[in-house]
């Protein structure tokens, strides 16, 4: 069963949308997915495209995908890659496409000049915590995540406008 490794392209949008749907049921977030699929679109293939998708297939048909995006060491003085999501359909799992998908991830760290290859994984799902640990990533236990959104986002945003009277 040949595994393969492609970029996304714009007609992959609605195959995209459906996996980070499936990849919400199985993190038991699909309550929390309210993206709408043209602005998805936009913002993955638009003029200012802010991440960029791999999608894995086996045997010519798609089973996973991994959505990622630029980041910043300071400390090292480089860009990183930020996994955001990485899901294979579990009919696919144990295939070695999740491997495959990181790999090519970590190949294009290598040819960006990254520092790092870098993702969250939920604390409660041991089985991915696992298959990483065997591909050599470790646990940044000493990290905590933290996050601003919805209301929160929009009332420290505008007191950029108040305390600075303008913004950067």
């Amino acid at each position: 069963m040949p595994l393969s490794i492609r970029p996304a392209t714009p007609d992959d949008l609605s195959l995209i949308a459906s996996l980070i749907r499936a990849l919400a049921d199985y993190e038991k977030l699909a309550d929390e997915v309210r993206f709408d699929e043209a602005v998805l679109g936009a913002k993955l293939f638009g003029a200012r495209p802010y991440a960029e998708v791999i999608i894995g297939e086996i045997d010519g048909a798609p089973q996973g995908f991994a959505l990622f995006f630029h980041n910043f060491s300071t400390f090292e003085g480089k860009p990183g890659i930020y996994l955001e999501d990485l899901f294979v359909r579990p009919e696919a799992r144990g295939s070695g496409l999740g491997k495959a998908l990181l790999a090519r991830l970590a190949a294009l760290a290598v040819e960006r000049d990254c520092a790092r290859l870098e993702w969250s994984v939920l604390d409660w799902n041991a089985p991915a915590i696992g298959f990483y640990k065997k591909l050599g990533a470790r646990l940044m236990d000493e990290w905590t995540v933290m996050r601003v959104d919805g209301a929160a986002l929009g009332q420290l945003g505008a007191q950029s406008d108040t305390e600075s009277g303008k913004t950067p």
